[in-house]
């Protein structure tokens, strides 16, 4: 084909050669400017819509986490008190079994022996009582006390359906004192008084008085049962917790690698692509520079 001045062949492929280097250097640019491949959904829908989804789901794991911290604190106040409450041999439930078995000593002072078994009472009625995380006490309730508590412990979607997990504690297994006298400690039996009640200083060394403190002793006894088998219980949720929380975190982690290989774009490669555009775009410049000047050699032809 002959020189043309209304129509440069050369320049037009150059220019669309430079414009399509000039196209590619900007994706990469972004790439490197986000970190990311696929940052909009016209970047890749599919993976955009996936690692969407997944940021969602990562989200509620989060909550979920910070809902098991919660209720880790919880159940750690629960149990604190419930194994303060069991005592040793200086206080508690364990205490007060010490001194029953010491009641039962012929010409003994029991009325100061009573002076202490009131302290603990007061003593285990305020550990109970204190046993309050977040406004929630297991210990000690009221008639407003919800008679079970759902812990969120999980975080699943299946296709569009979500699924929470959640670990149900019933209050009824750790109440030690209730506002209708039904707790661990304040209920009384048929022909005795409840732990919280209970005195020994009118007692006697006659045989019915001993059989009493031989009942007393068994009630307490009782007792540390009851209150051992609520804090093991107390000890299983918390070790619940404590797993499902490292499962979580895990979890979260996986989820966000996964994220990451749909949609994170690779430096090393972008950074070797940036620098081969750069030199394909410098000469892309040049060949449309040279392809225009072919133009001014027409103006020879008319001298």
């Amino acid at each position: 084909m002959g020189s043309s001045l209304l129509t440069n062949s050369s320049a037009m492929t150059a220019l669309q050669t430079l414009r399509n280097v000039s196209s590619q250097l900007a994706t990469t640019q972004n790439r490197i400017s986000t970190g990311m491949r696929v940052s909009t959904a016209s970047d890749n829908a599919a993976y955009w819509s996936i690692a969407t989804s997944m940021r969602s789901d990562n989200a509620a794991l989060s909550a979920v986490s910070d809902s098991l911290g919660l209720s880790a604190a919880t159940v750690d106040t629960e149990y604190t008190a419930l194994t303060s409450v069991i005592g040793d041999k200086d206080s508690g439930l364990t205490k007060l079994q010490a001194l029953l078995v010491e009641a039962k000593t012929a010409g003994i002072d029991r009325t100061k022996i009573q002076a202490d078994i009131t302290q603990i009472q007061q003593d285990m009625k305020l550990k109970a009582n204190s046993a309050t995380f977040n406004g929630i006490n297991w210990l000690s309730t009221t008639a407003t006390t919800p008679t079970t508590f759902n812990l969120v412990s999980s975080y699943s979607r299946v296709g569009g359906t979500p699924t929470i997990g959640s670990i149900t504690v019933t209050t009824a297994n750790y109440s030690l004192y209730t506002s209708a006298q039904g707790g661990i400690l304040d209920t009384a039996g048929s022909t005795s008084p409840s732990i919280d009640t209970m005195s020994i200083s009118a007692l006697t060394d006659s045989a019915a008085d001993q059989t009493t403190l031989d009942g007393y002793i068994a009630q307490v006894t009782a007792g540390i049962n009851s209150v051992a088998s609520a804090a093991a219980n107390l000890g299983a949720v918390k070790n619940r917790l404590s797993t499902n929380t490292d499962f979580v975190k895990s979890l979260m982690d996986s989820v966000d690698r996964g994220i990451g290989q749909l949609v994170d774009a690779d430096m090393n490669q972008e950074s070797t692509r940036l620098s081969a555009l750069q030199v394909q775009q410098q000469l892309g410049v040049q060949a449309l520079s040279i392809a225009n000047s072919s133009s001014q050699s027409i103006l020879s032809l008319f001298r």
